[in-house]
């Protein structure tokens, strides 16, 4: 190539050696013509352009219209000037010098470009970061300091000073960070490590020692100072005391901890939702209402699917009313649904949750009405059987009295209509208004009878008594009666069944009593299920009879065990039978439960106590 050649002759090299030297440069190296054509490259040229295409191109597209100026100003060979270029196309700063090789016709130039860029950048950054620190250390009012990798200080501002508690700079500036200025000497290495790996630590919570001894917690935030070749100097940065924030902090948690508690221990069941619906808080009492565990529906479950169909949105609109409580506010009884699907009543006490005025959750507080309405059940069955009993007993101190004085004159109507029944022929027409007379007088004996059994002060004998053999007993004497023939008779009755103590009589009266009702229920066809079975604690025995008859309205359900009521056509019944029965069974220190609806058939139980000892 005739530039080198030119090169060789100049230089009293060899043109190996000066190849090398040339292609070894880390300087990109072109030579062109006046026209600004490219002759020669070296290596590091064909790397800064980033181009294959090197040789032939033009100098001005490569390095700007620009250097016309700097080659203007060459006239004689060896002249030589240099400037710093923008090259944009590249995104690169060059510093370039170009030279006259051969001012002979036609010239030729050189020119070395030496990368500049990075220089250019960390000169940026250095001039950023002096103003930063300026701005700092004249501005910020949190402390601000620079420290070697060694772990002394260079500087820092006077809110660091105070932070510390040292009253001048030059005391800081002696003090040995890792075991001077951290309670945990081990953190300074993991600052130390986060900074190598990351640059920066930002928003780092770490003890630090002040002067007097005592911590304080700060916010350590810095970043890695570098020299020229990268190499970590040192660190400068901003600390921020929260000793304060961190007390407040650990006291609100305390309190919110203290409040959780008081939420968990609840015994009513405690949901918090925001204003999507969203379910925030579910303690146990909840869980243990609803079925659900609360990571099952805290921010997975909606607040609507704990109700039934719209009642969500019901209660929502009951809150934002000034009718149910004050707005905000409300309180009343509905249904929720557990896991399963199944209705629970519950007394709501919800409020919404204001910020600033504007609405940001609802609270709702459940309260489980199933054991109140239970106790209120057997409050109403207990009232009623005490009702029931002042009743009888009312009526059993008057039946006691009015009884035997009606028995006698009903003898001396009966014996005088029977009489003047024999004296009649059978063609006679007055015979049937006797035989009524006798018929009706006979009735009202089996009435004063039953008043009698009824008012029956003294107890009766009593003996152990087995229950199945009674109930079989009574069905015997009833099975060939008329009204039984199209009934089936379902026994299911327990063989180990312990005896009752009791008399034998009256409890088959009040078994045959209870089987005639069904069968009259049951209008002459139908089922008859006997059972009797033991109770769970073992003290009671339970005899149930159901049937498959018309049911009793829940209107009347109440009044059935009252003295004459009956729902039998007149001179079908006197209203006593189950009066006596629920007498009886009450003498034997048992009750009766009945269950019915209507169209579907009653379940009257009897139940006794069992004997001691079997």
């Amino acid at each position: 190539m005739r530039v080198v050649e030119n090169m060789v002759c100049h230089m009293g090299l060899s043109e190996g050696d000066l190849r090398v030297i040339v292609e070894m440069s880390n300087d990109a190296i072109l030579v062109f013509s006046e026209e600004g054509k490219v002759e020669y490259a070296n290596r590091t040229a064909f790397e800064f352009f980033g181009r294959k295409g090197l040789l032939g191109s033009s100098v001005f597209e490569l390095l700007g219209d620009g250097v016309r100026e700097a080659f203007s100003a060459l006239r004689g060979k060896g002249d030589k000037v240099c400037q710093e270029l923008c090259l944009e196309g590249i995104g690169k700063v060059a510093y370039a010098c170009f030279f006259l090789m051969d001012d002979g016709k036609p010239r030729r130039f050189c020119a070395y470009l030496t990368d500049v860029t990075s220089r250019r950048e960390f000169e940026e950054r250095l001039r950023a970061s002096e103003r930063r620190y300026r701005e700092l250390f004249e501005k910020v009012q949190e402390g601000v300091f620079i420290s070697t990798v060694e772990g002394r200080f260079l500087d820092c501002n006077q809110a660091f000073l105070e932070m510390l508690g040292y009253e001048t700079k030059e005391e800081l500036l002696e003090i040995f960070i890792p075991t001077d200025l951290y309670v945990n000497p081990e953190d300074r290495k993991f600052l130390q490590r986060q900074i190598q790996q990351e640059g920066y630590i930002k928003d780092w919570e770490v003890e630090f020692k002040r002067k007097d001894g005592s911590r304080i917690t700060v916010l350590h935030t810095a970043h890695a100072v570098r020299d020229e070749s990268g190499r970590i100097v040192g660190y400068e940065g901003m600390s921020v005391d929260i000793t304060q924030r961190k007390r407040l902090e650990e006291e609100l948690k305390a309190s919110n901890e203290f409040l959780k508690g008081i939420i968990e221990s609840s015994p009513y069941g405690i949901i918090a939702t925001d204003m999507k619906g969203n379910i925030l808080i579910f303690n146990r009492a909840a869980e243990e209402l609803l079925g659900y565990r609360a990571e099952e529906v805290i921010g997975k479950m909606h607040i609507s699917e704990l109700y039934p169909p719209g009642m969500a949105k019901e209660v929502m609109k009951k809150l934002r009313s000034e009718d149910y409580g004050g707005k905000g506010r409300f309180s009343g009884e509905l249904k929720v649904l557990n896991r399963y699907g199944e209705e629970i009543p519950i007394h709501l006490s919800a409020a919404l949750v204001y910020r600033d005025g504007k609405e940001v959750a609802s609270l709702g507080i459940f309260t489980d009405l199933r054991p109140r309405l239970e106790m209120e059940k057997r409050l109403q069955e207990t009232q009623l059987q005490l009702l029931q009993s002042e009743k009888l007993r009312s009526l059993g101190e008057m039946a006691a009295g009015v009884a035997h004085e009606i028995n006698n004159p009903l003898g001396g109507i009966l014996l005088y209509a029977s009489l003047l029944l024999e004296e009649l022929s059978p063609e006679d027409q007055k015979r049937k208004d006797v035989e009524r007379i006798v018929s009706e007088a006979t009735r009202c004996k089996e009435i004063v009878k039953s008043l009698l059994e009824f008012a029956r002060q003294s107890s009766p004998d009593k003996e152990l008594v087995n229950v199945n053999s009674a109930i079989n007993e009574g069905l015997l004497f009833l099975e060939n009666q008329a009204t039984f023939h199209n009934i089936r008779i379902v026994k299911e009755l327990d063989p180990g069944l312990p005896p009752v103590y009791g008399n034998v009589g009256q409890l088959k009266q009040v078994f045959m009593n209870i089987m005639l009702n069904a069968v009259d229920a049951m209008h002459g066809e139908g089922t008859l299920t006997i059972r009797t079975s033991l109770s769970q604690d073992a003290r009671e025995v339970i005899i149930s009879f159901t049937d498959t008859g018309v049911g009793i309205p829940k209107e009347i359900l109440p009044r059935i065990f009252d003295p004459f009521f009956t729902t039998k056509e007149v001179g079908k019944g006197t209203g006593l039978g189950l009066s006596v029965s629920y007498g009886i069974v009450k003498e034997h220190g048992g009750r009766i439960e009945v269950e019915s609806e209507v169209g579907k058939g009653s379940t009257f139980r009897v139940i006794l106590p069992a004997a001691e000892g079997y």
